[in-house]
């Protein structure tokens, strides 16, 4: 398969950037939310065990949404990264080129289809991270 050519890089680069920008925005709406809404504090306000555990609940999801978001971003920069080495589009393992159907759905993609499926079966599940 050949390599991609130079309109196609710059069109995942300015994907790839503009995902970035999002996640940016949303992590500094979130922060700046929660801020607001401090979860630890009203849980600390409540008497009920009931709104306690709810509050609680609240703070995890939105961890949990963070830590999404954060992993999503590496995986975004390490993309950009392999964009100005030349090596965007080339499985890391294998060094084949990864298809560029796959990298349509998963502009992240570091592995390609069969690599990534032995990487999957290794770590025991599906590779969590979301696609652009």
């Amino acid at each position: 398969m050949p390599g991609l050519s130079e309109k196609q890089l710059q069109g995942f680069d300015q994907r790839l950037k503009k995902r970035r920008d999002e996640l940016r925005e949303i992590i500094r709406d979130e922060l700046a939310s929660t801020q607001r809404e401090d979860y630890t504090e009203l849980a600390g306000m409540v008497h009920d065990v009931g709104d306690e555990s709810f509050a609680e609940l609240l703070r995890g999801v939105n961890l949990t949404n963070r830590a999404r978001e954060l992993e999503e971003m590496q995986d975004i920069e390490a993309a950009i990264e392999r964009i100005k080495n030349g090596a965007y589009g080339t499985c890391v393992e294998c060094n084949d080129a990864i298809a560029i159907e796959r990298l349509d759905a998963y502009p992240t993609a570091k592995r390609c289809i069969t690599c990534q499926s032995r990487h999957e079966n290794r770590r025991g599940g599906r590779d969590a991270t979301p696609s652009l």
